[in-house]
């Protein structure tokens, strides 16, 4: 069993903290490392207060969005035969996108196993999109790393199989910048512009606002932690207001 760092931030986070070992029973995980599924739920800012964990999850984040897009591009190819290359492409956008694994890592409920900086707890860490979107990763890479695509399949199988169908019923594949723009030009007025109104929080943690101008005219506004997730939400908006399905 992996070694379970102490938080050193006194009883109350102490007492949010969930066991590796407890997530990893109560998802179904098996590791033969337990110190890879550690790494995967460290956050570097609590590497800064505890020296005695030795790595956090980033590394690990990079190989599990590497791996995610491999695999859930296979299992779209082996689920959907009779889909064109397009389609299969926008539906693995749709389901590794930073919104969309976040929402994994919450169905899950990872963020009170996640091992986090005092104050990254305190400004509700837990709940964060982009922090659980990484964790997400990471516990894929630490996966890849303990029993190949086979764990992956094994844990990413069943949450893929309950998400895509409702993004095909719900036209969750389509790209609401993409949509906007289609209908933007449909009515000879040119593309949308976006425009990024703030920036806040620290570098690994910002929220974006952007909001979008048809012809100059503010059409919708949206959040995110990234610039596109931002973009991406305005123009959302922008086609509710507007009444175009997205």
């Amino acid at each position: 069993m992996a070694k379970e760092y102490a938080t050193g931030n006194g009883a109350a986070n102490a007492a949010a903290l969930e066991p590796v070992e407890a997530l990893a029973q109560r998802l179904g995980l098996h590791f033969s490392d337990w110190l890879l599924l550690s790494r995967a739920l460290t956050h570097r800012s609590y590497l800064n207060e505890h020296p005695e964990a030795l790595e956090d999850n980033e590394r690990l984040e990079f190989l599990g969005d590497a791996v995610l897009d491999f695999v859930v591009g296979a299992w779209l190819y082996n689920r959907y035969p009779e889909m064109p290359e397009g389609d299969l492409t926008r539906m693995r956008s749709a389901l590794v996108h930073t919104e969309q694994l976040a929402e994994f890592a919450a169905q899950l409920n990872i963020g009170p196993a996640l091992r986090l900086g005092h104050g990254e707890v305190q400004a509700g860490g837990r709940e964060r999109p982009a922090l659980l979107c990484d964790a997400f990763e990471a516990l894929i890479g630490a996966l890849y790393l303990d029993g190949g695509i086979p764990a992956v399949d094994r844990f990413i199988g069943p949450i893929l199989e309950r998400t895509a169908d409702d993004l095909l019923i719900n036209r969750g594949i389509e790209d609401p910048k993409s949509m906007l723009q289609e209908w933007s030009q449909a009515q000879g007025w040119g593309a949308p512009q976006y425009v990024t109104n703030s920036a806040s929080g620290p570098d690994h943690l910002k929220t974006f606002e952007v909001s979008v101008y048809i012809r100059g005219e503010l059409k919708g506004s949206g959040s995110g932690p990234s610039k596109q997730a931002a973009a991406k939400a305005a123009a959302r908006a922008a086609l509710q207001a507007l009444g175009i399905r997205a």
